[in-house]
């Protein structure tokens, strides 16, 4: 079988936008469950609503692929699960090393969809000597001294960085060193990275707070309730000049909102 360090996927050469990139694993799973539950065929409205796109921009994204389905039938389920999983790289096996086995770590380790998308996690490291050795979800942990060993003999090109966030750039340097090209980053930090690298970042907490803004909105929005502005606008009317004054003072600038901070 083929491994990462050798292959990549033909998505750039073929001209695919990164937006439509992107789109391809929502297909991906709502096509899968389609398999699974024997759906021979499926219109471009039901796998648009399935994913949760409209379907214009399904067909769209599909035509970059060079399929078009069948007027009146639609689309072949089983076809487009391989189609797909080719263009994203999934027909190939993919060693992942996982770095840092913290309580978010662990939980990645022990993740069933990597296996059946695809990935094979080939190593877990953690910096912590009393972590060598463990198993976890039935793979033993490895030192940090030998990561540079693990990648170059697994052949690993993806890496995870689930490590507390002041660790986390010097792990991406040595996983690039080594020879890492893409990285999944769940740090809670930004990570710079070499030309020809690629880095993800996950971080539950800003997801989270987006989630907070939303919600904060649609209850201002319920009958009778003030917005924010409004209800702005009312408390500078109704507080004295002196007080006003004080309570600015007492406000906290930029540097006091609460960080984004993910368990690591």
């Amino acid at each position: 079988m083929a491994t990462g360090r050798t292959h990549r996927p033909a998505t750039r050469s073929r001209g695919i936008p990164e937006a439509t990139v992107a789109r391809l694993p929502l297909y991906l799973r709502a096509l899968t469950a389609l398999s699974e539950r024997s759906v021979p065929t499926v219109s471009s409205e039901e796998l648009a609503s399935a994913a949760g796109v409209n379907s214009a921009k399904l067909r769209k994204d599909f035509s970059y692929l060079g399929s078009y389905g069948t007027r009146g039938v639609g689309y072949d389920v089983e076809y487009l699960v391989y189609q797909i999983s080719r263009e994203l790289g999934l027909t190939q096996d993919w060693p992942v090393v996982i770095v840092g086995i913290g309580n978010l770590g662990a939980a990645l380790a022990g993740y069933g969809g990597f296996a059946s998308r695809g990935f094979r996690v080939a190593a877990l490291i953690d910096a912590d000597p009393a972590m060598t050795g463990k198993p976890v979800a039935g793979i033993p942990v490895q030192h940090s001294d030998d990561l540079e060993k693990i990648v170059t003999e697994d052949g690993v090109s993806i890496g995870v960085i689930a490590t507390p966030a002041g660790v986390a750039q010097q792990v991406c340097d040595r996983l690039v060193a080594a020879g890492v090209t893409s990285i999944l980053n769940f740090a809670p930090t930004v990570l710079s990275v070499p030309d020809g690298v690629d880095v993800r970042k996950v971080d539950l907490s800003i997801e989270l707070q987006i989630l907070a803004f939303h919600e904060q909105r649609k209850a201002g929005e319920e009958p009778g309730a003030e917005t924010g502005s409004e209800a702005a606008a009312e408390q500078v009317a109704v507080v004295p000049q002196a007080d006003r004054s004080a309570q600015d003072a007492g406000r906290k600038g930029p540097d006091g909102d609460m960080p984004a901070v993910m368990p690591a």
